[in-house]
């Protein structure tokens, strides 16, 4: 039965750590200026490639996060910080595409899309790493 002795741990932590995902989600789509949700919907490869990009990023940091963190509030305040780097590479790929941004992924053109997914991936990998020492 020690194979269940950290299942007290995972039940505590898994559900903090998908809240957090869940509410950087939520974020996510509401600070973009195009609609990821309604557009992945409508089946707009672009705007998947980027939200899966800015998701998978941050998980990688929430991963990494709780590999080291010492205790919830640990937990808390590292997402926070991870949560503002994945924003900033929002800001990031934005600059680098230049004006129009919107008009593209909501026009479907997967270059731009694939671009900001990458961008906010490898922030979030970046993050994870540094988050680590």
């Amino acid at each position: 039965m020690h194979y269940l002795s950290t299942l007290p741990a995972f039940l505590t932590w898994f559900p903090i750590a998908a809240a957090l995902l869940l509410a950087f989600g939520w974020a996510y789509h509401r600070i973009t200026p195009w609609h990821e949700l309604n557009l992945i919907r409508e089946g707009n490869l672009a705007a998947a490639c980027g939200y899966a990009g800015a998701l998978l990023g941050y998980a990688l940091v929430l991963a990494s996060v709780m590999a080291s963190a010492t205790s919830r509030a640990d937990l808390l305040v590292w997402a926070v910080i991870g949560f503002a780097v994945q924003l900033g590479a929002l800001g990031v790929a934005r600059l680098v595409l230049g004006p129009g941004l919107r008009g593209r992924i909501e026009a479907g053109e997967l270059a731009s899309g694939l671009l900001v997914g990458v961008i906010a991936l490898a922030a979030g990998i970046i993050n994870a790493a540094t988050m680590l020492h």
